[in-house]
């Protein structure tokens, strides 16, 4: 593994075109992550006890949705938002847990620029569909909007 950090250019909103499709690296959820992350946050039976979550609706344990929405966000920041000029976030909707998420499932995923709105104060609302998925299966959808910097902001100077 290399310690050099690479330099990437900054992505602004102008760089952007609608249709652009982002492909996200994996994460293996483990059994351990699913427990800690449940236990913590949402620790409903499934989420938690094998017994329980055995004998449920889904045959064993489960990852909460909001944990598959985290990872969701790691990756797509990691892969993606690290090298734009995000501002901040701004919506979070049309969200679909689709598939149940399990121990050892690997997620990918992509983003889809779906919409790009510049204002006049240098910023660009960036519409984004997002979707994970386990061995090709989507798992989770959702639509998020985030705010970023169209073009550098202009060097101001002291007078």
């Amino acid at each position: 593994m290399s310690t050099d950090i690479e330099k990437v250019a900054l992505v602004y909103g102008r760089d952007l075109e609608v249709g652009q499709v982002f492909g996200l690296s994996e994460y293996t959820l483990t059994r351990e992550d699913l427990l800690d992350f449940a236990n913590k946050w949402d620790p409903q039976g499934f989420h938690i006890d094998e017994k329980i979550a055995e004998s449920g609706a889904y045959g064993g344990l489960i990852a909460s949705g909001i944990q598959t929405l985290a990872i969701m966000q790691r990756l797509s920041v990691i892969d993606v938002y690290d090298n734009w000029a995000v501002i901040a976030g701004k919506t979070l909707r049309d969200t679909s847990f689709l598939r149940p998420v399990r121990p050892g499932d690997v997620l990918t995923g992509t983003l889809t620029i779906t919409g790009l709105d510049f204002d006049d104060r240098n910023r660009t609302l960036v519409d984004v569909d997002s979707e994970m998925t386990v061995e090709g299966r989507p798992v989770l959808r959702a639509a998020m909007s985030s705010l970023m910097w169209a073009a550098p902001p202009a060097a101001t100077t002291a007078g």
